[in-house]
């Protein structure tokens, strides 16, 4: 059985190719606001696939996608009535996003619990994971790239950085000043959401972070045991598998 997944986020869509053992090597994406019925079958034209998973948080564009897919072969989108290897402790499941499920069930799968995943993305997302394993909640901010954007876009002056590991906290220049506020500040972000977080669970916990900036941020977070760019992934092939 041969899936093709599917990420749809805010920013980016991804796509890529796995069987039951692991994710496969094609892998392709497209812009979220360039997804179209025509360029989504150019990019997947010569794939051979035999169903199709779809996980989403835009939903004008995930209308587009089972347009593309749900006729053809066996298709799911995630949800919170998705068959899924935990339970959810959460008063209203219809709220939480599809790719946080997908984190949660990455996490079950490949790590201890409980456990906490943080998701770089367009917003920043913790997930608390429970020990039986269960899904319980957790925190949504502003992501490291959005705050970036919002700077230079409300401000005459200041430029769009391109975001890096800072020489020194003193910036010697505007684009200094701003790569330290925004890595420096969103590490201490980051901090301080961790130690609430970890109070409330109150006993040891593995915390992992995926995302585009997670490597980043990382680096400078004493506490994150795993950094892990397919997590979120792996959680859609272990629900493709559940599921199709």
């Amino acid at each position: 059985m041969i899936y093709l997944l599917i990420d749809n986020s805010n920013t980016r869509t991804k796509f890529r190719l796995a069987d039951r053992e692991k994710l496969l090597e094609w892998q392709g994406w497209l812009p979220t606001h360039e997804i179209s019925l025509e360029a989504v079958k150019n990019l997947t034209r010569n794939l051979t696939f035999d169903a199709v998973l779809l996980c989403s948080v835009v939903p004008e564009k995930a209308a587009i996608l089972r347009e593309c897919f749900s006729t053809q072969q066996p298709f799911h989108q995630v949800n919170c009535y998705s068959k899924m290897p935990l339970s959810i402790d959460y008063p209203l499941p219809k709220q939480i996003g599809a790719d946080r499920l997908a984190n949660a069930v990455g996490v079950v799968k490949h790590y201890p619990v409980p456990a906490v995943v943080i998701d770089f993305g367009t917003a920043v997302t913790f997930d608390v994971i429970s020990a039986e394993p269960a899904y319980c909640g957790g925190v949504i901010a502003p992501g490291l790239g959005a705050m970036n954007d919002y700077l230079h876009r409300k401000t005459a002056l200041l430029p769009l950085v391109e975001l890096a590991e800072p020489a020194q906290a003193i910036g010697k220049s505007t684009h200094e000043a701003m790569l330290a506020g925004a890595v420096y500040g969103y590490r201490g972000l980051v901090k301080e959401i961790l130690v609430k977080l970890l109070e409330e669970i109150g006993s040891p916990t593995t915390i992992i972070a995926t995302g585009g900036d997670a490597a980043l941020i990382a680096a400078g977070v004493v506490g994150i045991d795993h950094v892990d760019p397919s997590l979120t992934l792996e959680g859609l092939r272990a629900l493709a598998m559940e599921n199709l």
